[in-house]
């Protein structure tokens, strides 16, 4: 997610401590920003292997690995305490940038090892790189590398039976555990052969190389797992989706068609924007961080108390979302379109590199964003339609950081080289082209429509989120201040 911020936030790595004399220039603990120069950079590479979607399991790591940071520096800050454990309060003397570099990184290195252990070499070469020793893993509340590694593991400690199922055990399993299984015994109403009702979610059925895989309901337990900034998900009002009801068929055609629409009115404009928006390793890294923290210059500790907010709206927004998904179990435009016309002839996009056609039989549409790379970690929505999670994730954000910045005026854009999609590479866009947004609010507003042109959701769901997710923006911007005032 947001941690890929990296792409787009480098800088110069100086000065350490525990450093050899080559090693000296790489990074200024005194001046400089722990997370976007030494932390973004190592993780970017990963983040872009293991980021799947919008899946809350990205959530939850995500959680794990960048709120301890709050947790690190709150002893070296006047007021605030920690979100996961009280580590106390250091004397003023020892509130400066170089201890709170020093306790971020211990914190990223000792929680990165603990999400990827696949990639120990890298998180010690993260840490030689800013200069210190990786093999300081001691757990001492006086000390800034202690402090860094007691917020990690306190972090992990607190969320240890938070219903997410991150180890497997759930059930009492002890051998074959499965992270972030379902234990709750969700199944399907249909199978992806056969629709038994329009209304309900199909799992959707994807090819590679001639191997056939079927999807499953990411996580359907989800809406059972413990917030931060509210009691349960049931205090949020969400409507019915009562258009995907197929028995109110006259509502329920015209959704799809509007999909249709969009689908036969693609261009390279949509396309990029709805590629962009399907991959939140991009929306809520380099396109969407950058206007925030170097736009704004930030600090370290700046930065730390934005990747807090934003990283508990997401996390409590999928608590949310999938509550939601889970109870409406609603079906997908790509089930409605096919049940609706069969082996009759539809107008749209007609795949990859096909452009628009007008002989495509109902029964064989496939939205845009279904043609996702079956190579790539981002998989197509394995999950129920309504309401929409990204466009739930653009609003929320659109609500937090105007908070946290004063202003919904941004300047925020994307560059797109020519044939760079990823859908159709070599072939769209036909020239380069730059996707620029002046407010967050317009930001969230084509984040919504890009979910239509491509496919993925009807408009009904991309208006529910609305009835949500912007007060769980909120929540996330008050409980984080709330931290930081020592409450």
């Amino acid at each position: 997610m947001a941690i890929a911020t990296a792409a787009a936030l480098t800088g110069s790595l100086t000065s350490a401590v525990r450093a050899s004399p080559q090693q000296a220039a790489s990074f200024d603990l005194d001046h400089g920003n722990a997370v976007t120069q030494v932390v973004y950079p190592e993780f970017n590479s990963v983040s872009r292997q293991t980021n799947t979607g919008s899946s809350p399991m990205n959530r939850d790591e995500t959680v794990l690995l960048e709120v301890p940071w709050f947790d690190a520096i709150a002893p070296y800050h006047p007021t605030a305490v920690g979100i996961f454990s009280d580590l106390g309060r250091r004397p003023s003397s020892e509130h400066t940038t170089r201890n709170k570099n020093i306790a971020v990184i211990y914190a990223a290195f000792t929680s990165l090892n603990n999400l990827y252990p696949e990639h120990k070499a890298k998180w010690r070469q993260m840490m030689v790189a800013a200069g210190l020793d990786p093999d300081d893993t001691k757990e001492d509340p006086t000390t800034p590398s202690g402090i860094g590694v007691l917020a990690a593991k306190n972090a992990f400690a607190a969320r240890k039976n938070d219903g997410t199922n991150r180890d497997g055990s759930a059930g009492g399993r002890t051998y074959n555990r499965q992270p972030y299984a379902d234990y709750t015994g969700y199944r399907p109403v249909n199978t992806a052969h056969q629709l038994r009702n329009p209304s309900r979610w199909q799992p959707n059925m994807f090819e590679k190389s001639g191997v056939f895989t079927v999807q499953n309901f990411a996580t359907p337990h989800f809406g059972r797992v413990q917030p931060f900034t509210f009691d349960s998900p049931t205090q949020f009002k969400v409507s019915p989706p009562w258009k995907s009801n197929h028995r109110n068929h006259t509502a329920y055609k015209r959704q799809a068609d509007e999909v249709l629409r969009a689908s036969a009115n693609l261009d390279d404009h949509r396309k990029m924007t709805a590629e962009l928006f399907n991959n939140n390793v991009e929306t809520f890294g380099p396109v969407g961080a950058v206007p925030v923290i170097v736009g704004g210059d930030y600090d370290t500790e700046e930065t730390v108390v934005f990747a807090a907010v934003r990283d508990i709206a997401f996390f409590d927004l999928s608590i949310a979302t999938w509550h939601f998904k889970r109870k409406y179990d609603s079906v997908r435009p790509f089930s409605a379109i096919r049940y609706l016309y069969g082996k009759n002839k539809v107008t749209a996009w007609g795949g990859p590199g096909e452009g628009i056609v007008n002989d495509l039989r109902g029964n064989e549409w496939r939205s845009y964003l279904d043609a996702w790379p079956a190579d790539h970690p981002i998989k197509p929505s394995d999950h129920p339609e309504y309401p929409s999670a990204e466009a739930a994730e653009c609003l929320a954000y659109a609500q937090l950081t105007p908070r946290v910045t004063g202003t919904d005026k941004a300047t925020i854009f994307h560059a797109v080289p020519k044939g760079s999609s990823r859908i159709e590479p070599g072939v769209t866009p036909a020239q380069d082209m730059t996707l620029r947004w002046s407010s967050w609010s317009e930001f969230a507003k084509d984040c919504g429509e890009s979910r239509l042109w491509g496919g993925q959701n009807f408009r009904a769901s991309i208006e529910a989120a609305s009835q949500y997710a912007p007060q769980i923006g909120d929540l996330a911007y008050e409980y984080v201040q709330r931290k930081v005032n020592g409450g």
